[in-house]
């Protein structure tokens, strides 16, 4: 039986992530050199090179990125994917009022749809900073799912959700009549009664691809889908380098960059015999909305 392999991008740019917000101040985003465009075209054209499959794809585009950028906002919506929100201007919605929120959340949805002409339904927090109480934000501003719960506990950025009460439906939890939870995919090691980061991102370029394969498909032995997710500037070797950052930061930012999109085709391809859709086609296959 084919299981779904949901594919996310964070369309975001090298010089917004929140490991380097120290050393980059957000006064000084208009200056720096802007690789977000020819980054996520080559992403685009890596999944039209499957001729024989077509793969569906999640972006989830900041508003700053979509701003500047409409055209390759209509670009990812012409190629079949689907557009979703990574709110405006990468805030932790942990450092954000709820009124602030609201208006991220509200300003980055308004601005998708009015370039795409269509509905936006998605949104992640930036760094996963999600909450129950931001959850319910997201829903009063008239999405229909969120994706940023990452189950993986030693990152304190990310924030904390209890689904246990929540209906499960394949990977997607039921939150209320209308708005669902499709958390990050992660190795659950239930003797341990803990989880491995295992969603994609910088544990995608430090896993060695072929262990990384094989925690996909023990993923998939126990539930119908696997969500991985992944930046733009991960295909980027030659960006910009931070030199002032520490050299931790260093590590997990520029960690084996030139081998990404190889790496990214080989995945797709192992997988080719499952279906890539969209967060938005999962929730439509399992509801009747």
């Amino acid at each position: 039986m084919k299981k779904s392999i949901l594919l996310t991008i964070d369309v975001e740019d090298w010089f917004q992530v929140e490991n380097f917000k120290q050393w980059i101040s957000f006064s000084s985003w208009g200056t720096r050199e802007v690789r977000v465009e020819q980054n996520t075209h080559r992403i685009l054209d890596l999944f039209d090179s499957f001729k024989e499959q077509q793969i569906h794809a999640t972006f989830f585009v900041l508003g700053w990125i979509a701003q500047r950028f409409p055209d390759l906002v209509k670009e990812i919506d012409k190629r079949g994917h689907e557009v979703a929100s990574h709110g405006y201007n990468h805030i932790l919605c942990s450092l954000e009022s709820n009124e602030k929120l609201k208006n991220d959340l509200t300003d980055s949805k308004k601005l998708l749809e009015d370039i795409t002409g269509s509905p936006i339904h998605g949104y992640r927090a930036p760094n996963f900073s999600i909450s129950t109480e931001t959850l319910k934000v997201i829903e009063e501003c008239g999405y229909l799912y969120d994706s940023s719960f990452n189950s993986f506990s030693m990152n304190k950025r990310y924030g904390s959700l209890d689904l246990c009460q929540n209906c499960k439906k394949g990977i997607v939890y039921q939150i209320s009549n209308s708005f669902f939870e499709i958390p990050i995919s992660n190795l659950s090691l239930r003797y341990l009664k803990t989880d491995l980061p295992w969603g994609g991102g910088g544990y995608f370029r430090l896993y060695p691809l072929s262990l990384f394969k094989k925690g996909i498909q023990s993923i998939l032995q126990n539930e119908e889908a696997y969500l991985f997710y992944m930046h733009p500037w991960e295909v980027d070797p030659e960006q910009p380098k931070v030199d002032e950052a520490s050299f931790f930061y260093k590590f997990r930012h520029y960690m084996n960059l030139d081998k990404t999109e190889i790496r990214l085709k080989k995945l797709i391809s192992d997988f080719r015999n499952q279906e890539f859709i969209t967060c938005r086609e999962i929730i439509k296959n399992k509801t009747s909305l």
